[in-house]
């Protein structure tokens, strides 16, 4: 947490707070959204966007109360909303049950209070389903997991109702590429990168 502490003064100090937030990501024709809350969303973009089929991956803020919120007003844990990865993908390309493996694959779901070393309800996960298909299978997913014997704890993801999603402020986005060193070293400094080789191997990421 010290270490996004840190980038944002930097990016305070070069004035990049100008920027206006980008668009909400729209449905294309013959495209699905799929919104993920895994903690840290710059840690859920990189799987999401590597993935054939998945179009855009969009940062941003869904669950809360607060209209149009800031993220100093989200990492405040009053907002309500959580952290998340808002992908619109291709289902002739990719399916929906995929890109839950993946992200089960990128989060520790046994965690009730956070993700790593980001604490507090705004990381916590959950999957916001657009419709009963998704539902059906967001509760499916999770009921396998929790069956498979990988985790000696409960799955406590939650399975939500997609509500608003408020794009987060530009320099959010697509940040793994835009500061490669310091989103590596904050992947590794969390403890995300050990725990999902730990749990996945190789495959997880």
């Amino acid at each position: 947490m010290r270490n996004r502490a840190v980038s944002l003064i930097l990016w305070v100090a070069i004035g990049l707070f100008a920027i206006a937030p980008v668009m909400g990501q729209q449905e294309g024709e013959g495209m699905s959204v799929a919104t993920f809350a895994g903690g840290c969303f710059w840690c859920l973009e990189p799987p999401f966007h590597q993935t054939e089929g998945v179009v855009d991956v969009i940062a941003g803020y869904m669950g809360g109360t607060v209209e149009n919120p800031s993220y100093e007003q989200v990492s405040t844990g009053k907002s309500g909303h959580l952290e998340v990865a808002q992908v619109t993908f291709d289902p002739e390309v990719v399916s929906f049950n995929r890109l839950l493996e993946i992200f089960w694959r990128n989060i520790d779901p046994t965690d009730s209070y956070g993700q790593f070393a980001d604490r507090g309800p705004q990381y916590k996960t959950a999957i916001f389903w657009h419709d009963e298909e998704q539902r059906q299978a967001a509760l499916a997913s999770k009921e396998k997991l929790a069956a498979s014997g990988k985790f000696t704890n409960p799955i406590v993801t939650d399975i939500r109702e997609a509500r608003v999603f408020y794009p987060a402020e530009e320099y959010h986005q697509d940040y793994y590429r835009k500061n490669s060193l310091h989103y590596n070293a904050y992947k590794v400094g969390s403890g995300r990168a050990g725990f999902i080789q730990k749990t996945w191997g190789k495959e997880g990421e």
